[in-house]
C-alpha cells in the first residue's frame, strides 16, 4: 500500500503543478512563491552552520498560532536553536509575515507537496534535526523519508477523527507501520488516543490542546475603528465560509426588524470572496462596505465585509456576541468547526451552528460555562443575538478560565516537548 502511495504521487506530479498553477490563477495562492510547494529549485534555504533546526509543519492559520508559544517557550530554555515554520494556505503565510517578525531566528516556507522526491530533496537540503507535525497533518513520504535519514518526528496536538480512523484502519498494518515511526504523539483530545492506543503505539499522551495556550494582552489591541465599534451596536460573523454569509445576511434583516441601527461585520474566511459577499448583500438592498486595512467604517454602512488578515481580535475585543463559521453548512460536517478559542479569550459569547467536528471537545468545555451555544438557523441566531442587545450588562468575563486551561496545557506540554528536542526520554 505504501509503494502504491509513493508510485501514485509520483505519477500525479505533473497534474499537481497544473492544479497549483490553477489556484494561483485563482489568487488562492502567492503569485511568486507558490513554487516552493512543487520545484526544489525554491527551497530557499536559510540556515546557521552550527545550530540545531527545529521544523514545525501546521496546515493552516490555527495551527500555525499554535506553535508560536511552543517556539517562544523554547527560545527561553535553548537559545541556539533555529526554527522552520512551514504551512500550505494562503492566508497562514500571510499571518506568518506579521507574526514572525518579532523573532530573528524562524524562518516560513510553504510545504512541498507528499511527492517522495520532492520530500527527500526538502530534508536533505534542510536538514532538520527534529520534525513536528501539528494536528493532522501525517504525509506518509514525509513521516517515512524522517525514518531513512534518521530524523527524529514527533506528532503533536494529533487529532484524528472516527471517520479518519476507520480510513486508516481499512489498512491496519500501513497505519501501523506509519504510526510507529513517530517517537512521541501528544494527542489533543481523550478520543485520538484512545485511537492511537488501540494500534499499540508507544509514547502517546493527552495533555490538552495547545490551541488552548497563548495569552492575549487585550491592552494592546487598538483598531483603527476603535471609535465606532464602541459607540456602534454591531455583531460579528468570524471565519465565514460559503453558503454562510446567506445566514448572517438574514440574521442581519431578522434584527434589522426590531433595532434599526444594527451593524453586521462579516469577517470571511477567505477573503477573496469578499467582492462576492458585497454582491450578494446588496441584492438583499443593504447598505454594504468591504473594509481594507487601515480605512475607516463609513457611517452610512451597515453591512461590513473585512478585507485583510489577523484583524479578528481587534474585533473580537469590542463584539459582545460572535457568530463562528464552517459550522452550519452540512456539507462541510465532516471537516467542520473553526477555532473559537479567541473569541473566548476576548470574552465573547460565541454562537455556532450544529457542525463543528474540529473543535468538538473545545465546544464541550465552553458551552459547560456557558460561554458558547448551539444554533440551528438564522432565526434563532438572530433571537439569541436580540437577547443579547437587550441586555445591558457588559461581555461575560471568560478569559481567566481559558487563560488557565492553556497555562497547565502548556507546562506539561513544554515538558515532554523540551525533553523531545533534547533527546531526552
Amino acid at each position: 500500500m505504501i509503494l502504491a502511495y509513493r508510485i501514485l504521487t509520483t505519477i500525479l506530479y505533473p497534474l499537481l503543478l497544473i492544479y497549483l498553477y490553477y489556484r494561483k490563477l485563482k489568487n488562492k495562492e502567492d503569485p511568486i512563491r507558490y513554487k516552493e510547494k512543487i520545484f526544489t529549485s525554491h527551497f530557499k534555504v536559510k540556515r546557521k552552520n552550527k545550530s540545531k533546526l527545529i521544523w514545525f509543519h501546521a496546515a493552516s492559520i490555527g495551527e500555525f498560532k499554535s506553535i508560536i508559544p511552543i517556539i517562544e517557550q523554547l527560545n527561553i530554555l535553548n537559545k541556539n536553536y533555529e526554527y522552520l515554520i512551514t504551512t500550505t494556505t494562503l492566508s497562514s503565510a500571510n499571518l506568518a509575515k506579521i507574526e514572525l517578525e518579532k523573532f530573528n531566528n524562524v524562518e516560513h516556507r510553504f510545504f512541498p507537496f507528499d511527492v517522495n522526491f520532492l520530500i527527500e530533496k526538502f530534508l536533505i537540503v534542510w536538514k532538520p534535526d527534529k520534525v513536528f507535525l501539528v494536528d493532522s497533518e501525517i504525509w506518509p513520504n514525509l513521516i517515512l523519508n524522517a525514518q531513512k535519514h534518521k530524523i527524529s518526528i514527533s506528532l503533536i496536538n494529533a487529532r484524528l477523527t472516527s471517520k479518519s480512523f476507520k480510513r486508516w484502519m481499512m489498512f491496519p498494518k500501513v497505519a501501523k507501520k506509519i504510526f510507529e515511526i513517530f517517537d512521541m504523539c501528544l494527542c489533543s483530545n481523550k478520543e485520538t488516543k484512545e485511537f492511537l492506543d488501540k494500534l499499540e503505539i508507544k509514547q502517546v499522551y493527552f495533555k490538552g490542546n495547545i490551541k488552548l495556550v497563548g495569552l492575549i494582552d487585550e491592552k494592546k489591541i487598538k483598531d483603527f475603528n476603535e471609535d465606532f465599534l464602541l459607540k456602534k451596536r454591531f455583531w460579528l460573523a468570524a471565519s465565514i465560509h460559503k453558503n454562510e454569509d446567506v445566514i448572517c445576511l438574514k440574521t442581519h434583516l431578522c434584527l434589522k426588524k426590531k433595532l434599526s441601527d444594527i451593524v453586521t461585520i462579516i469577517a470571511p474566511r477567505h477573503i477573496e470572496r469578499s467582492e462576492k459577499i458585497k454582491i450578494l448583500s446588496e441584492k438583499f438592498n443593504l447598505k454594504t462596505q468591504i473594509l481594507n486595512q487601515n480605512e475607516r467604517i463609513l457611517d452610512n454602512k451597515e453591512i461590513i465585509i473585512i478585507n485583510y488578515f489577523g484583524a479578528l481580535n481587534n474585533y473580537f475585543k469590542y463584539a459582545k456576541s460572535v457568530f463562528i463559521g464552517k459550522s452550519i453548512d452540512r456539507k462541510l460536517k465532516n471537516e467542520s468547526g473553526q477555532n473559537p478559542i479567541e473569541a473566548a479569550k476576548l470574552n465573547c459569547k460565541i454562537y455556532h451552528g450544529p457542525y463543528v467536528s474540529n473543535f468538538k471537545d473545545i465546544y464541550k468545555i465552553l458551552e459547560a460555562n456557558k460561554i458558547s451555544k448551539q444554533i440551528e438557523n438564522f432565526e434563532g441566531l438572530c433571537s439569541n443575538l436580540f437577547l443579547d442587545f437587550e441586555n445591558l450588562n457588559m461581555k461575560n468575563k471568560n478569559a481567566n478560565l481559558i487563560d488557565n486551561l492553556g497555562r497547565q496545557t502548556l507546562k506539561e506540554t513544554m515538558v515532554l516537548i523540551n525533553n523531545f528536542v533534547k533527546n531526552e526520554a
